[in-house]
């Protein structure tokens, strides 16, 4: 098993999603599939399943490295430097 990156490991409190809406999409009146809420910023966007792939432009403009999924029930981060998975 490969150990877990150090951007996964240094996350000590998760920030939650209250509000379960793609924050751009809601700008600019789009559709999203699924949510993901950064662990630096605490910005809830959307997947690159959906239209817009906001999470991972977000990624690219800040460089905040994990996010885990806002959607119900899904228990798991992603760093997109290290591109490592974990559950929670």
């Amino acid at each position: 098993m490969a150990e877990i990156c150090s951007h996964i490991t240094s996350i000590k409190t998760l920030k939650v999603d209250e509000e379960h809406v793609c924050e751009e999409c809601v700008k600019i009146g789009s559709d999203w599939v699924h949510l993901r809420t950064c662990q630096t910023c605490g910005a809830t966007l959307c997947c690159d399943q959906s239209p817009e792939k906001h999470m991972t432009k977000h990624f690219h403009k800040t460089q905040h490295p994990v996010v885990i999924s806002a959607e119900p029930g899904e228990r798991w981060l992603w760093c997109y430097v290290d591109e490592q998975f974990a559950e929670y």
